[in-house]
This record gives C-alpha cells, sequence and structure tokens, in this order.
C-alpha cells in the first residue's frame, strides 16, 4: 500500500470528508489511466457536494470538460 492509499483509508476510517476531497483530487492527478482518473475526481466530486465544499465547482467544470458530467 502506498502513502496515499494509507491516507485515504485512514480519511475514511475517520470520515473526514473535507480531507476525502483532496485526497481523491490528488489520487486523480496522479491515477495512471484516464479512467481512474475521472474515477477519483467524481467521488471527490460527490464529497464536496455533500459537503457543499466550494471546490465542488471545479470539479463539476473537470468532469465536464472530459465529457463526464452533463
Amino acid at each position: 500500500m502506498n502513502d496515499l492509499q494509507a491516507r485515504l483509508l485512514s480519511a475514511h476510517e475517520d470520515d473526514d470528508r473535507s480531507a476525502l476531497i483532496a485526497l481523491y483530487i490528488e489520487a486523480a492527478d496522479q491515477a495512471a489511466s484516464v479512467e481512474a482518473c475521472y474515477f477519483y475526481l467524481t467521488h471527490a466530486y460527490v464529497f464536496a457536494l455533500e459537503l457543499g465544499d466550494p471546490r465542488a465547482a471545479d470539479l463539476r467544470d473537470r468532469l465536464r470538460a472530459a465529457g463526464r458530467e452533463v
């Protein structure tokens, strides 16, 4: 398990949704494939929507630009 995976698991265990947004964005930016990138961005977006986090707008823009959100 790498450091990012460990931090993601820890944030899930702690239900730290703000951290999860940042960590899923980090995972998306480091993803080895396009599919993985947008999988992670979608998770970040969902957590941002749930929290009313302002990062939701940027995440939606990224997903829309890639045709992943309509």
